[in-house]
C-alpha cells in the first residue's frame, strides 16, 4: 500500500472545513470555525472527537438515531485544495473522460484495504452495518456481509435481518463503494481507505456527469470539467455565488439530465427499428432536436461553472418587485434624507430645492434618517433628496416606480455604503428612474452594484465603487449614464445584454476586470443591443476596454456571413454631427469614415483611440449580419422562403465616437468566443 499517499498532500483533519454533501450525514450549514476542531453538524452527529491518539489523524462522529452505530470516519469536509490535489495528482491526472473509471480503479488498488474493515451502508431509506470481505476495483464495488451484531436504522419501516439478507442476495452482496462510510479505527490503518472512498463518493455525486464520456475525449478532462465544477461547488459553499444563480444551475442540471436520459432511450429505440422506416425517420428528427437542446443546456452549464464567465452569461435574475403606482390621494411627495437636520441645511434646501416655485401647489415633505426607508416609502413620481453624509445601509434599493433619487451636493459628500452580504445594491424595474449626484460603495457582494431589469434608468454625475460586477443592463432595459465615474469591478464595469439599449456619455470606467462587456446571442431570439458611446474614457482595466462575448454554438452559420453582408448593409451611425439626419452608411463607408477620422490625428495615441472605436463598430456590424442570417435560416426551416427585407434587416443605431482607450491590459477591444 502507498502509505502516506494522501496524507502527504495535507488530507488530514487539521486542514478540513465542513462542506455540504447529498447524504444526510453531511454538514449542510456554512463552515464551522476551525477552532471548533470537530467538523461536526450538531443536528446529525451526537458525538465527534479528534482522537488525538498516535494512529489515526482523522476525526470521527457517531451517526444520530436510535441505533447505536460505532463511530464513523468524518471525511466529508475537506478543503478545496485537498480535493483538487487528490484528483489532479493521484486519481485523474491527465486522463480522458472515457478513462476516468480505469484511473479511479488503479488509484483505489494502491490505497484501499481489500478486506477486513467495517462500514455503514448508507442509503436514503436505511443504514446498516456491514463487513467488507473483498473489493472489485474495476467495478468500484465491495463484497460485503452483514456484521454481527445486526445493526440497522430505517427511515421508513423496520428492516428485519431476513429482509436485509434477501436484499443483499439480490445485489449479490456487492455494494457501490460510494454508499459505504468506513467505521472509525484509531490505529490509522484505514485512514486512507476512508479518504479514498470519500474522493470517489464526492466525485460521482458532485463532479461526474452522465454525458461526460460522450464529450470530446481529450487529455484535459480535469482542466475542462473537474476543476471548474469543483471551484463552483466551493464557491457556492462559501457564499460567493448569488442564490438565484445557484437555483438556475440546479434547474439546468436537472433539465440536462432528464433530456439526456430521454435521448439515450430514443437512441436505443432507433437501434431496434427497421431501416428506413417512417418511425425511424421521426425518431431521428426528435433525436436531433434533443441533441441540440442538450448541447445548449450543457453550454449554459459550462458558463456557470466557469468562474470568469458565470456572471457574463449564466445568470438572468428575474426581479419580482411590484410597483406601487400613484399614491391613492394622487399627491407626489418629496422625501428628504439627512442623518441630522441643521437650520442652515434646511434654509439651503428651502431656497434651492423645496421652494423654487412659490406659485406651485403645496407639496408634502417627509423626512428620513436613511435612504433605504425613503426609497421604500416612495410612490410613482416621488423625489428623494439625499443630504450630505455617509449612510450605511444593509438592504437592497428596490426601485419599481418612476422616481428621482438625487444628492444635494457633490457625490463625494453624499456616500451610500452597503454593508452585509447580499445580492444586488440597487435594483431597478421602474419605467423612468433618475439617479444623480450620489456615490455608491459596495462591500461583501455577490452581484453587481446596479441592475436594470426593465424600463429606463438614468444615472448622472454619480460615482460607483464596485465589488463584483458594476452595472448590468438586462434584455429590454434602457440605461443612460452621463458624467459618472465607475471603478473597482472584479468583473465588467458595465454588462450590456442582448435586446437592451445603452447610452454612455462623458464617463470614466477604469480599474475593472473588463471595461464594458457586450453580450451577443446566447439565445438566437434576442436582438443585438443598441449602443451609443460618446466621449468616454476607458482606462486601466485588467482586460479589454470593450469586449464582445460571442457563442460558438451557431458557428455553422458563420461561413455564410460574408454573402449576407452584401444584402444587409443597413447600419445607421449617429454621430454628433448627424444625430438629426441619421444617414444610412454601409460597412465600407463606416470604415472609410473611421479611417478619415484617424488621419485627422497626428499623435499615435489618438489614432489608437479612434481605431478602438472603429473596431467596436465593425464587430457589431458582423454580429448584426449574423443575426439576420440566423433569422432567415429559421424562417426557411418553417417553409417561409421569402421575407420582408424591412423585417429581416437588423439595423443598429449606434454612436461610437470620441472615446479614449488608455492603458487597458489587453487593448481597447477584444472578442471572446465561448
Amino acid at each position: 500500500m502507498a502509505d502516506g499517499l494522501l496524507v502527504g498532500v495535507g488530507l488530514g483533519s487539521q486542514a478540513m472545513i465542513p462542506q455540504p454533501e447529498r447524504t444526510g450525514w453531511a454538514v449542510e450549514e456554512e463552515p464551522a470555525p476551525l477552532e471548533k476542531g470537530l467538523f461536526q453538524d450538531e443536528d446529525s452527529c451526537s458525538d465527534c472527537s479528534n482522537h488525538d491518539k498516535p494512529g489515526s489523524s482523522l476525526p470521527s462522529f457517531v451517526p444520530s438515531g436510535k441505533t447505536h452505530f460505532p463511530e464513523i470516519f468524518q471525511t466529508s469536509q475537506l478543503l478545496f485544495y485537498e480535493r483538487f490535489k487528490a484528483y489532479q495528482d493521484y486519481i485523474l491526472a491527465d486522463c480522458k473522460a472515457s478513462e476516468v473509471r480505469e484511473f479511479t480503479a488503479e488509484f483505489l488498488e494502491k490505497v484501499l484495504e481489500p478486506s477486513g474493515w467495517r462500514a455503514v451502508w448508507h442509503t436514503n431509506v436505511f443504514e446498516v452495518l456491514v463487513e467488507v470481505t473483498d473489493v472489485d476495483f474495476a467495478a468500484l464495488k465491495a463484497a460485503v456481509r452483514l456484521a454481527d451484531p445486526y445493526l440497522c436504522e430505517s427511515q421508513v419501516s423496520s428492516f428485519t435481518l431476513e429482509c436485509m439478507n434477501e436484499l443483499l442476495n439480490l445485489k449479490e452482496h456487492r455494494l457501490p463503494l460510494q454508499e459505504l462510510w468506513v467505521v472509525f479505527d484509531d490505529s490509522g490503518v484505514f485512514d486512507q481507505t476512508a479518504l479514498a472512498i470519500e474522493h470517489v463518493r464526492f466525485f460521482y455525486q458532485n463532479i461526474w456527469r452522465s454525458w461526460d464520456e460522450e464529450e470530446e475525449d481529450e487529455y484535459d478532462y480535469f482542466v475542462r470539467c473537474v476543476e471548474p465544477r469543483l471551484r463552483l461547488h466551493y464557491d457556492i459553499l462559501e457564499d460567493r455565488v448569488p442564490s438565484g444563480l445557484i437555483v438556475d444551475y440546479r434547474n439546468l442540471l436537472s433539465q440536462c439530465e432528464e433530456s439526456y436520459r430521454t435521448f439515450l432511450n430514443l437512441r436505443s429505440s432507433l437501434s431496434n427499428c427497421s431501416s428506413d422506416s417512417e418511425q425511424e425517420n421521426i425518431s431521428m428528427v426528435e433525436g436531433l432536436k434533443l441533441y441540440s437542446e442538450i448541447e445548449q443546456l450543457k453550454q449554459k452549464l459550462k458558463l456557470i461553472e466557469n468562474p470568469l464567465l458565470r456572471y457574463v452569461f449564466g445568470y438572468q435574475k428575474n426581479s419580482n418587485i411590484q410597483a406601487k403606482g400613484i399614491r391613492p390621494n394622487g399627491q407626489k411627495v418629496m422625501h428628504v434624507v439627512s442623518s441630522t437636520m441643521m437650520t442652515g441645511l434646511l434654509r439651503s434646501l428651502l431656497r434651492d430645492r423645496l421652494c423654487q416655485e412659490p406659485c406651485k401647489e403645496e407639496t408634502e415633505i417627509q423626512f428620513h434618517s436613511d435612504p433605504l426607508s425613503a426609497i421604500n416609502a416612495c410612490y410613482e413620481g416621488d423625489t428623494v433628496i439625499v443630504c450630505p453624509g455617509h449612510y450605511m445601509v444593509h438592504g437592497t434599493f428596490a426601485i419599481a416606480d418612476s422616481i428621482e433619487l438625487e444628492g444635494y451636493g457633490l457625490p463625494d459628500d453624499i456616500v451610500i455604503e452597503k454593508r452585509g452580504k447580499g445580492d444586488t445594491f440597487v435594483d431597478c424595474t421602474g419605467v423612468d428612474i433618475k439617479i444623480s449626484g450620489i456615490k455608491f460603495i459596495q462591500h461583501d457582494a455577490v452581484e453587481g452594484i446596479l441592475i436594470i431589469h426593465r424600463g429606463k434608468t438614468t444615472l448622472e454625475s454619480c460615482v460607483l465603487q464596485c465589488e463584483t460586477t458594476g452595472v448590468t443592463v438586462r434584455t429590454s432595459a434602457e440605461f443612460l449614464m452621463k458624467n459618472s465615474d465607475l471603478y473597482g469591478a472584479k468583473g465588467a464595469g458595465i454588462e450590456i445584454y442582448p435586446g437592451s439599449k445603452c447610452t454612455l456619455s462623458d464617463n470614466e470606467i477604469h480599474h475593472c476586470k473588463e471595461g464594458i462587456l457586450i453580450k451577443d446571442f446566447l439565445d438566437e431570439h434576442y436582438d443585438i443591443p443598441k449602443i451609443s458611446m460618446v466621449n468616454n474614457v476607458i482606462h486601466n482595466n485588467e482586460g479589454y476596454g470593450v469586449v464582445l462575448v460571442k457563442p460558438t454554438i451557431f458557428s455553422d452559420l458563420q461561413e455564410n456571413v460574408q454573402d449576407e453582408i452584401e444584402e444587409n448593409r443597413a447600419l445607421k451611425i449617429l454621430t454628433s454631427e448627424e444625430a438629426g439626419t441619421a444617414e444610412r452608411v454601409d460597412l465600407e463607408e463606416l470604415i472609410q469614415c473611421a479611417t478619415g477620422k484617424m488621419e485627422l490625428y497626428a499623435r499615435s495615441s489618438l489614432s489608437e483611440q479612434v481605431e478602438g472605436n472603429c473596431e467596436i463598430v465593425n464587430e457589431l456590424v458582423a454580429a448584426s449580419t449574423q443575426k439576420g442570417q440566423m433569422k432567415k435560416k429559421r424562417l426557411s426551416e418553417l417553409g417561409i422562403t421569402q421575407a420582408d427585407d424591412n423585417l429581416m434587416s437588423q439595423e443598429m443605431f449606434v454612436s461610437i465616437v470620441g472615446n479614449q482607450f488608455k492603458w487597458n491590459g489587453k487593448g481597447s477591444f477584444g472578442t471572446f468566443l465561448f
